[in-house]
């Protein structure tokens, strides 16, 4: 496969889709959509902060991730096979380390406001 096509499929897509996330955040908790586990659920206000959090987060990681895919297939001598699997991967433990940071940063594990 042509280098730049299966950056456009991995990274590029990761990066599509955390537009689109962007573009059309979950309004209310739900089991299908978002960034969702036990503590973003116990309320709006944390479910609100989590996923603008990470939204924000996964566009600016995985827009990295999909330009350092894109400068990797400039230089490519062979094929890709693991490489930007890894940075699509790398993307999101990174986002999701970052919002479970804010979110302990921000509110305590009943669910309320830290001041």
């Amino acid at each position: 496969m042509n280098p730049f096509t299966y950056i456009l499929t991995t990274n590029g897509l990761l990066f599509l889709l955390s537009i689109l996330f962007g573009k059309f955040p979950p309004k209310k908790i739900n089991n299908w959509y978002g960034y969702r586990t036990h503590k973003t659920m116990l309320n709006q206000k944390i479910w609100d902060f989590a996923n603008t959090v990470f939204t924000k987060n996964l566009i600016i990681y995985s827009g990295i991730s999909f330009l350092g895919g894109l400068v990797l297939a400039n230089f490519a001598a062979t094929e890709f096979t693991w490489q930007p699997m890894a940075l699509v991967f790398l993307s999101v433990v990174v986002c999701i380390i970052k919002t479970e940071k804010s979110l302990n940063e921000n509110f305590t594990e009943e669910g309320k406001k830290k001041k």
